[in-house]
């Protein structure tokens, strides 16, 4: 179930189905770096304003699927206008700088994004740009992302399947919002 919280901003609730904390697994395979499977801990937020808040971390898994070490961290803003155009900002912890466009699919929560610009400090390895698909499939974050470098040709490198985290905060707050339940609790469901 999507939640609109009273205080998302208007704009923003066609992306409502992304908010909140999201954990789960992936994998991740691109030329010159080591097939693997990784664990990520997703959250988008708000404060009220015109825009969702960005954080995702990710980390290589062992076989047992323990934490090995750490992968990508990524921070930015989400924004989407009258049209269903989304636009994202967004820095990785690899020296990469990436704004990114696309389209809210139109009657499902699905997001198309490409980038429209990358900047890169010397640091961070060859990146060109890259393409991105959100999807909210049977309360589930799912996403796919695909990268291009200048010896490598726009292709998928990394994809993850997210689980809505629930924390006891949220348990107590939707507890207090229950009300009066029946004491026998079959009376709830007639």
């Amino acid at each position: 179930m999507i939640e609109i919280p009273s205080d998302l901003h208007k704009d923003l609730v066609p992306l409502a189905f992304l908010l909140g904390n999201w954990a789960g697994a992936g994998v991740t395979d691109f030329p010159g770096a080591e097939k693997a499977n990784f664990g990520q801990e997703v959250t988008f937020g708000h404060d009220g304003r015109d825009f969702l808040e960005y954080h995702s971390r990710t980390w290589i898994l062992d076989n047992d699927g323990n934490k090995v070490k750490p992968l990508e961290t990524e921070s930015g803003f989400w924004r989407i206008d009258a049209d269903r155009k989304v636009e994202v900002t967004m820095v990785r912890d690899d020296g990469v700088v990436e704004i990114w466009y696309g389209e809210l699919a139109d009657k499902k929560p699905q997001i198309d994004l490409v980038t429209d610009a990358v900047a890169r400090t010397g640091a961070s390895g060859p990146y060109t740009g890259g393409k991105r698909l959100y999807g909210y499939v049977k309360s589930d974050l799912m996403w796919v992302g695909e990268k291009q470098t200048p010896e490598v040709p726009l292709r998928p490198y990394m994809s993850a399947h997210l689980k809505k985290v629930v924390t006891p905060e949220a348990v107590a707050n939707w507890a207090k919002d229950l009300g009066d339940l029946p004491d026998d609790g079959i009376a709830f469901f007639r």
